[in-house]
């Protein structure tokens, strides 16, 4: 039978719920437990495919296409577990389960309510992840603090979890804010103190309080917070800023995090190994050089909207002791007359997924002067796009080639819809998932990946225009080494004689993990630091 954990957090948003979930969650797997996670998050959008970066920040897939918040890929950088679509849950895809049932019928012309009805679906989520999984432990996250309006069927869900499950299953864990006032020089436990009364409130005495703070208290301040707030001292955690986020499955590990849980669910544990999760760190502590990437986006003002990519660039770094240093560059300041200025200093440029017509000119610049200047190029998604867009105007001389996306006019479009695809919605509608790349024999792809397939990620609605192909193999160089067989789908591009210039239709971000680097990105940052040291 899985036991569960759940997750929540006060006073404000940000504070590490979702780090602090997943450090657990590495710590019971290094302690021989299967473990699965998953967030739900009180916001009424039905997924975060549809919502705007400056919302939301990137979208992470699952290999079963589901469109998730970026927690899940901490999760599944953390515990090293493939994740699904149940793992991701919104308000709004709760509320419009329970109405499409009301209006089929389903309820039998009863009054539908928050309670028992919308509260019953949140409960069949977390019931259902443990099923699906088989997990010894479900750890749920709820987004969000303790209070708002939205999270108050959530938190009461959880409470009738306990209720059906015993005290003996469930573990609360609550993360709250440990102020430091540098004014009067002391620590305030009242925000902690303020958000425990408000669970309370709902019924439920969290088990271990996690205080985040930005430098370590006084053990009198951990006293305060064990007895105001009701739990064992031993059982007041200190979260406090780290240099890096996959630092703090150590430090929770000092804290015996993992053994409170473990005693509390009656787990029958083995002794934790941390021995791969430690080997990594230490790369981590060992990279003294920097690499720099020049990345072109879109919405650079926000940069968890690149936050897979981010971190699959810096573990790849890390495989060569290098720490990763990012030259932020906004695609829709590049201009004919200014780009050459901005990319003189390049050590390699990558064009990260983005949607819409926004930047994609100065995103071609950017991809023209990695191709002229022999400059390591990777392509995510939309940049896989845009390399071959650029290709096709300043080798092939198709001035006008473009994509239907940015220019519906155009008459050379190069990539157009996918075959049967949905052209008026846009939620869910995209090509999504877990897909095979066969890849070409002896290109650079199948020679990074040391396989003939690659199994990654899509979130696109374009296709590149097959008709095409010879034209680009014959007159511009470029090696197709990347196609979806089951419809003849082009994955990858890539250019033989450059250094390294590689594009993917895919995502190779969302399947990076600590000591295993996405082996596009591998390739690419290898690249770079020949470049450099050429």
């Amino acid at each position: 039978m899985s036991k569960y954990i759940f997750v929540t957090g006060g006073v404000v948003s940000g504070l590490g719920k979702g780090i602090t979930a997943s450090s657990l969650g590495t710590l019971l797997k290094n302690s021989g437990l299967k473990v699965y996670m998953q967030k739900f998050d009180p916001y009424l959008n039905v997924d975060p495919g549809t919502m705007s970066p400056y919302q939301h920040g990137e979208v992470f897939v699952t290999d079963d296409g589901g469109e998730t918040d970026l927690d899940l890929g901490h999760y599944e950088r953390f515990i090293d577990e493939n994740l699904s679509k149940i793992s991701s849950t919104s308000a709004g895809r709760i509320y419009l389960d329970v109405i499409e049932a009301e209006r089929r019928g389903d309820w039998a012309g009863k009054t539908i309510q928050v309670i028992p009805h919308i509260t019953d679906a949140i409960k069949a989520k977390i019931y259902a992840a443990a099923e699906r999984s088989e997990a010894d432990v479900v750890i749920s996250e709820i987004g969000g603090t303790v209070g708002d309006i939205e999270s108050q069927p959530f938190i009461e869900a959880l409470r009738q979890v306990r209720r059906e499950q015993g005290r003996d299953n469930v573990l609360f864990i609550h993360v709250g804010l440990l102020p430091y006032l540098t004014a009067s020089k002391e620590y305030k436990t009242k925000p902690i103190q303020a958000s425990v009364k408000e669970l309370l409130g709902m019924g439920i005495q969290p088990d271990v309080i996690v205080a985040r703070s930005d430098k370590r208290a006084p053990t009198e301040i951990k006293d305060k917070i064990s007895l105001f707030c009701n739990v064992p001292i031993k059982n007041v955690i200190e979260a406090v800023d780290m240099d890096s986020i996959y630092k703090v499955p150590a430090e929770m590990k000092r804290q015996d995090l993992h053994k409170i849980a473990i005693e509390h669910l009656k787990l029958k544990a083995k002794e934790t190994q941390s021995a791969e999760w430690d080997q990594f760190v230490k790369k981590i502590n060992d990279a003294i050089e920097d690499f720099e990437v020049t990345f072109v986006g879109k919405y650079i003002e926000l940069q968890d909207a690149y936050l897979s990519v981010i971190e699959s660039l810096k573990i790849a770094g890390w495989e060569y002791g290098r720490n990763l240093k990012i030259r932020w560059i906004q695609a829709d300041e590049i201009t004919e007359e200014n780009y050459k200025e901005k990319f003189a200093v390049s050590q390699g440029i990558l064009v990260p997924g983005g949607f819409g017509s926004r930047g994609v000119e100065g995103m071609m610049l950017a991809s023209r002067f990695a191709r002229e200047n022999n400059i390591p190029y990777l392509g995510i998604c939309l940049g896989m796009q845009i390399a071959t867009i650029s290709i096709a105007r300043d080798i092939l001389k198709l001035s006008d080639a473009n994509s239907t996306e940015f220019n519906s006019e155009t008459k050379n479009p190069i990539f157009d819809f996918i075959r049967g695809i949905d052209r008026d919605n846009i939620g869910g509608t995209l090509r999504l998932g877990k897909m095979p790349t066969k890849l070409k024999q002896n290109s650079i792809a199948a020679k990074l990946y040391e396989s003939d397939i690659a199994l990654e990620r899509h979130r696109h609605r374009y296709e590149f225009k097959n008709e095409l192909r010879e034209k680009f193999e014959k007159h511009a160089g470029v090696v197709f080494s990347g196609i979806y067989e089951e419809k003849d789908l082009v994955e990858i591009i890539e250019l033989p004689k450059h250094r390294f210039f590689v594009a993917s239709q895919y995502h190779p971000e969302f399947t990076s993990r600590p000591n295993k680097p996405n082996p596009l990105f591998k390739g690419f940052v290898e690249a770079i630091i020949k470049n450099v040291n050429k």
